[in-house]
């Protein structure tokens, strides 16, 4: 099993709202005639790459997006290069496949930067739930629906 990332999704409240951003950046890179692929650009690069890019067993990792101080959607990574920032420094692009998956929902406390996220330690996908299909449950009914013991 792929060795995995996990990151905050800073300015981000919904998994909708990621999914609304991403694809809005995907058509702006298709309309200059770049490929469609989202990237993060993030200062170090992992030492870890060949774990999460090329695992013995299965498909690349997944960056796992914290939003609102908890895991909620994961993205399949595409790529690790090196790339260079606005100021013209050397950094890390994270490149993701177009595809958002929602994940069983976990609290996670805020951090900087990205962490590696054991395959063991990931969070399941919720079965079917990709995030365009628009029915997120409002933040406030789904943790009091999980403090009930519904979810």
């Amino acid at each position: 099993m792929a060795l995995n990332l996990i990151k905050l999704c800073v300015g981000v409240d919904t998994v909708k709202q990621l999914a609304a951003f991403q694809r809005r950046r995907r058509a702006e890179l298709e309309a200059a005639g770049l490929p469609p692929y989202s990237r993060h650009l993030t200062r170090n690069f992992p030492r870890r790459v060949a774990e999460i890019m090329t695992p013995e067993a299965g498909p690349p990792g997944s960056l796992f997006w914290v939003i609102r101080r908890e895991v909620r959607v994961r993205q399949p990574l595409h790529a690790i290069e090196e790339a260079v920032d606005h100021q013209g420094r050397r950094c890390c692009a994270l490149v993701f496949e177009p595809a958002l998956i929602r994940v069983d929902p976990r609290p996670h406390r805020p951090f900087q930067g990205w962490r590696y996220l054991e395959a063991a330690d990931a969070p399941a996908d919720l079965a079917g739930a990709v995030a365009d299909d628009g029915d997120e449950m409002p933040e406030e009914m789904r943790r009091e629906l999980r403090s009930l013991g519904l979810l």
